[in-house]
């Protein structure tokens, strides 16, 4: 035994030995790059207390935030096959579902509810963007559509949460064809006289842009949400130009007129409520 170790093991008995900091107290914004106690970020509504920075956020914990307490209950989602195309790359797709079911303990990536926000009564989906990128397959389609039939069964608006990087290219031309068929079944909405509502999250690209994210009877986003078709850098290196500050953020889509209103996690709740009185008349009567 060395004269270190011997005083290495003395020291033990008087120093106390320092226990690591639990690593799920404290969360790094992803805006301002400052540390923010997780409490108070939950407490904040998931929203940077320092620069206001929205941070992403699933299904479950939007409809805790969206609909009054406890009034909301889980559409099932209709059952699909999983992987249609049989289709590998790196891996197998189906490898691929099955950690995400597991990463994120949900069946795809659009969940609905229906329930009520402040006494009015309305169906909620929400992508969830953990879920292979929030990516639009036959799941996603189909719970669209189920959305969409939910709401004419219940009378009510239709509002969907976007967040995706747009369609599953793992399932090819079946997820393409979810796009056409979102599209038919906002028309049927339509014909019911009911309300089709987008809240944009971040971020929404691709397929998902391309068809039901942009034709919302009224179009809402939140603050700094990236939303658009293509990529900035692929869209530079196609025309040939650099694009101008903060484009495609909800705030350059709104001041361009895309858009109807940029709000705040913390108004959106009154926001869609006053938006059912003003588009739901018979139900806000009621």
């Amino acid at each position: 035994m060395t004269w270190l170790t011997s005083v290495r093991n003395a020291l033990a008995y008087v120093v106390p030995v320092k226990k690591d900091t639990p690593d799920n107290l404290w969360h790094k914004c992803k805006g301002c790059g400052q540390m923010v106690f997780v409490k108070e970020l939950a407490d904040n509504l998931h929203v940077c207390p320092h620069c206001e920075h929205h941070e992403r956020i699933g299904p479950l914990r939007r409809f805790e935030y969206v609909f009054d307490a406890g009034s909301y209950t889980i559409v099932p989602l209709p059952k699909v096959p999983d992987d249609p195309l049989k289709f590998r790359d790196t891996k197998r797709y189906a490898d691929r579902i099955k950690a995400a079911r597991l990463a994120t303990s949900e069946g795809d990536a659009l969940i609905t509810a229906i329930g009520k926000i402040d006494g009015r009564t309305a169906v909620i989906g929400v992508q969830d963007f953990a879920f292979m990128g929030g990516s639009m397959g036959l799941a996603v389609g189909e719970a669209f559509v189920r959305g969409i039939e939910t709401a004419i069964g219940a009378h009510c608006p239709y509002i969907i949460f976007t967040a995706a990087g747009g369609a599953r290219m793992q399932e090819g031309i079946l997820s393409l064809m979810q796009m056409p068929r979102a599209t038919v079944a906002i028309a049927m909405l339509h014909d019911a006289g009911l309300p089709y509502i987008v809240v944009l999250t971040d971020p929404t690209t691709g397929g998902v842009t391309a068809s039901y994210a942009m034709l919302g009877d009224v179009q809402i986003a939140e603050p700094g949400a990236l939303i658009g078709f293509a990529g900035q850098r692929v869209i530079e290196q196609t025309i040939r130009e650099k694009l101008p500050e903060g484009f495609q953020r909800a705030e350059y889509l709104l001041e361009h007129g895309m858009i109807d209103m940029v709000k705040h996690r913390k108004d959106l709740r009154a926001t869609l409520a006053s938006l059912i009185d003003y588009l739901c008349v018979k139900q806000a009567a009621a």
